[in-house]
């Protein structure tokens, strides 16, 4: 029984050693790559980073700006001038060698002060040696009264703000350990002693400086890169809705083409065996191509049908299903007006859908963005295609956190480009918003549900509450669709 706990005991004091063994070797591991390797390494220090738009220096001069980017170089090098200034009286008159040799030293001590801002660890150790050397020249010398300390100290917490936090420690060791000799030596001890507390907090402070803004830094990169993935699977997200879609406007088109190839030899009397073998053939290629749509569409599903806009399975809207959007939105409260500007007809499904989702979404944004505004709906007919312009009021309630994801607008554009087409949006004067959008297409024919050939000929008519007003090409929605 004793014999197994000793054993024990010895297996497990000598599983410890490694480990402290471990540490000390990481420690100097740490301590040669942070300030031996490539001591004296280039390491410039940029200049400050331009004033935000939002900043108080942006009313400043130009030159005066740019100017203030180059501060801490400003700060150290008059520091080192008047470090050596003021040590530079203490350094004559005695001897000419005398001399020489003090205003050497004054020199030595002053200069770290700039080389810090290219080469910051080659100017710890020319800062520590300048230290080491003065501090052992007895008498009276011209850095007596804590000039030479404080330059070393300045250094040193310019190399921690400029490397990173851990060489606090190890350059206050390096320090301490020839103060603590000459401390033995000379006896010393008041002064040296009150050197070391007092650097010890300071580069503590440094280094606690140093560690926040490494991690106010990394949080700023990762909230980017969170921010650019959210995006990314936004916009994902939003081609997937339009994928779906639009397969129904394909799947239909093809569905069409598959029918009519079938149909046509029935059609035509002794159909030639040629063409009745190229209606097949058509017919044949229509199936194939809806097959490989449902295959497509079932990657796109995939995820589910939380992205889809409705019921999947329901008629996708056009722009004469504009008038019960407006109900609905008129039943949250934003008080909506709708305004046709030239001949109303019908577009390509594709084009029509977009533009009712476009509607659609800014409508929405309108409901949650400004609770209480005004809202216009335009829509404007030419010859090249459809223009739309929605625009709201700023709110007059309290807006309500909203919990959507904000990228309504790149879903917007994924489908305006998609087309071809052109869209801005932004804030208007007024603290509303405004989205504007151009779809290329040619039409298709007169679309009776906006108005045809009456609303050509009777000019300008509401699409509800049975009023009309006075104009020409121009039709106004009211409270509902005619």
């Amino acid at each position: 029984m004793t014999q197994t706990t000793a054993g024990t005991s010895t297996t497990g004091s000598s599983a410890s050693v490694p480990d402290t063994g471990a540490g000390a070797s990481g420690a100097l591991s740490g301590l040669r790559q942070d300030l031996f390797t490539g001591a004296f390494a280039a390491r410039p220090l940029p200049p400050l980073p331009e004033a935000g738009p939002s900043s108080v220096l942006r009313r400043l001069p130009s030159g005066i700006r740019q100017g203030l980017r180059w501060t801490p170089h400003w700060l150290l090098g008059a520091g080192a001038a008047l470090a050596f200034l003021g040590m530079t009286p203490g350094a004559v008159g005695g001897g000419p060698q005398e001399t020489l040799f003090l205003l050497s030293m004054c020199l030595l001590l002053a200069v770290p002060l700039v080389l810090v801002l290219s080469r910051p660890v080659g100017a710890f150790w020319i800062s520590l040696v300048a230290f080491v050397a003065t501090s052992l020249i007895g008498g009276d010398p011209p850095w007596e009264g804590g000039m030479g300390p404080l330059c070393h100290l300045i250094v040193m917490v310019v190399v921690v703000l400029r490397t990173r936090p851990r060489t606090a420690p190890e350059m206050w060791l390096l320090t301490v350990g020839p103060i603590a000799v000459l401390s033995a030596l000379t006896h010393a001890v008041g002064s040296l002693s009150f050197f070391t507390l007092f650097s010890a907090v300071v580069l503590v402070a440094a280094a606690a400086g140093r560690a926040w803004r490494e991690e106010r830094r990394h949080l700023v990169e990762t909230e980017t890169v969170t921010a650019h993935e959210r995006a990314r699977r936004t916009l994902l997200e939003e081609r997937a809705v339009i994928a779906r879609e639009l397969h129904d406007v394909v799947a239909h088109h093809m569905s069409v083409i598959a029918i009519q190839a079938e149909a046509a030899p029935f059609r035509v009397k002794d159909t030639p065996p040629e063409l009745a073998g190229a209606f097949t053939t058509i017919r044949e290629n229509a199936v194939a191509a809806l097959t490989e749509l449902r295959r497509i569409l079932g990657l796109v599903r995939a995820e589910g049908a939380e992205g889809f806009h409705g019921d999947p399975e329901a008629p996708q809207p056009t722009l004469s299903d504009l008038g019960t959007l407006l109900e609905g939105v008129r039943e949250a409260g934003l008080e909506t007006e709708a305004v046709i500007t030239g001949a109303p007809r019908t577009f390509p499904q594709g084009v029509e859908l977009s533009a009712y989702r476009l509607v659609q979404e800014a409508l929405s944004n309108a409901v949650r963005h400004s609770p209480g505004a005004r809202a216009r709906v335009e829509l404007s007919y030419v010859l090249g295609g459809l223009g739309l312009r929605v625009v709201n009021d700023g709110p007059r309630r309290p807006v309500a956190p909203s919990p959507g994801s904000g990228h309504g607008l790149l879903g917007m554009r994924e489908r305006v480009q998609l087309l071809g087409g052109e869209m801005t949006a932004g804030a208007t004067e007024d603290g509303g918003f405004e989205v504007a959008a151009f779809l290329p297409a040619a039409p298709d024919a007169p679309s009776p549900a906006l108005g045809g050939t009456r609303e050509r000929e009777g000019g300008s008519a509401a699409l509800g509450g049975g009023k009309t007003t006075q104009g020409e090409g121009n039709a106004a929605w009211g409270e509902g669709a005619a």
